[in-house]
């Protein structure tokens, strides 16, 4: 059995260990999506799937039977068809599923309306997300009514649906060695991305130029594909927190802000780096982005196992405040900007969010859903780490030397014993190293 192959067999037996005896978990794949007549979106399949199995296909199913004498892991998936395979490619089909995803039992998608019913008979508990895909809510439910209504022949139906995400989710919260190895390529690939995009920036080009550059690096470094819509917004575009237009010319004297990272064999990198079109700082763009940068050192230094989730974002606000105060964009004692929260005309997100599968990852930010109770480091967390200072052009609160212009600095940060390793360290940060690039 491969590397990548046992770790999807220890992450399902880790899945079915946490389930109680006599269940079943039945976990969907995605399906695709039409864009127009017969073309259809690119797919991607649901994280949780491709999680537990690896199994990269549409219409798909994995169910898991803890105990099962004739094997606890079983497939659902298309079957093997050469006319469609001619116009849409390789299907696995069953025998796939087994040979090559490590399924104990697979079977055409087509027969789960025979198999799957008689698989969940006199299962105590079914873990399944309901809401999260409505067209197979609906199946199920008819199916457990079906077993319901042969009670009095001594057919026992299950007598709970639980969620099974909140298991699964934080399983994906704490990375693997393997998974972090897949990271730091992803953030290699993108660290690679947008150091070209620096290098090439001149004033005149379009925002869509640079997008074009960096998505062109991710495809050629083998990536599957941009891990969410690139955001390439100059001058007061960068002030537009998910701004994706990027139409625009860039001017002489503006900023750019990037934000994009490559998805590598299902797992997501997200870089955010600012820089000047023409690469030199004004004046006012370098004192903005000083204090973006401390921030960003400060609430790196604090992903440190043991500190509270909250703790980075805490010392980067605390930060960003003091350093608008000392340029007068503020007024009053930080304890009294932070109370009544008056920096959010600058910074208005929180300084980061998990990383993994899904660019917003999995996983729980507090313990038991209190709102001042954050949870803890632990070893194997990836987060990322971006504090920013937006100005927007029509804040007439400061003086006109200050608008439009928008900052943003983010790294992927991986919780590790010795300390936070930075795996996105490669791109230039510091203001010399960035005029120096661009000047080279």
């Amino acid at each position: 059995m491969s590397k990548i192959a046992e770790e999807y067999k220890k992450r399902r037996r880790n899945l079915m260990h946490q389930m109680v005896e006599g269940s079943i978990a039945i976990i969907p794949g995605a399906q695709e999506v039409i864009r127009s007549r017969d073309t259809h979106y690119p797919f991607r399949q649901d994280s949780n799937l491709a999680y537990l199995t690896g199994f990269p296909e549409p219409e798909a199913l994995a169910v898991l039977i803890p105990g099962r004498s004739q094997g606890e892991f079983i497939v659902f998936c298309r079957d093997k068809d050469r006319s469609r395979e001619i116009w849409d490619g390789f299907r696995a089909g069953p025998d796939g599923a087994q040979s090559e995803y490590g399924a104990d039992d697979a079977f055409p998608i087509s027969d789960m309306d025979d198999i799957l019913p008689g698989l969940i008979e006199g299962r105590e508990k079914v873990y399944y997300s309901m809401g999260s895909h409505p067209d197979f809510d609906s199946k199920l439910l008819n199916w457990i009514n079906h077993i319901r209504a042969q009670s009095r022949a001594g057919i026992s139906p299950p007598g709970e649906i639980i969620d099974p995400e909140h298991m699964i989710h934080e399983m994906r919260v704490i990375k693997t060695t393997t998974e972090l190895g897949v990271m730091r390529k992803a953030g290699k690939i993108s660290a690679a991305a947008h150091k070209m995009a620096m290098q090439f920036c001149k004033p005149g080009m379009f925002e869509y130029q640079l997008q074009a550059l960096i998505e062109h690096e991710f495809a050629d470094k083998g990536a599957d594909a941009p891990a969410y819509s690139s955001i390439v917004g100059s001058g007061d575009n960068a002030c537009i927190l998910h701004y994706i237009e990027n139409r625009a010319v860039m001017k002489d004297g503006d900023l750019v802000l990037i934000d994009a990272g490559c998805e590598y064999q299902g797992y997501a990198a997200d870089i955010t780096r600012t820089f000047p079109v023409n690469g030199t700082f004004s004046d006012e763009q370098r004192a903005i982005y000083e204090i973006v940068l401390e921030a960003q050192a400060v609430a790196i230094d604090a992903c440190r196992i043991g500190n509270t989730y909250n703790r980075p974002h805490d010392d980067s606000l605390r930060v960003i405040v003091e350093g608008l105060r000392g340029l007068k964009l503020l007024q009053g004692t930080t304890d009294e900007i932070i109370e009544k929260r008056s920096y959010t005309d600058f910074y208005m997100h929180r300084v980061g969010h998990w990383l993994g599968m899904d660019v917003h990852d999995a996983g729980d930010y507090k313990v038991d859903g209190a709102d001042s109770n954050w949870r803890e480091f632990e070893s194997g967390m990836v987060t990322t780490v971006e504090p920013g200072i937006y100005i927007h052009a029509d804040n007439k609160k400061v003086p006109a030397k200050w608008r439009g212009i928008g900052i943003r600095i983010e790294d992927d940060i991986a919780l590790r014993k010795p300390g936070p390793e930075n795996m996105t360290a490669a791109v230039p940060s510091q203001i010399s190293e960035i005029e120096y690039l661009m000047k080279a």
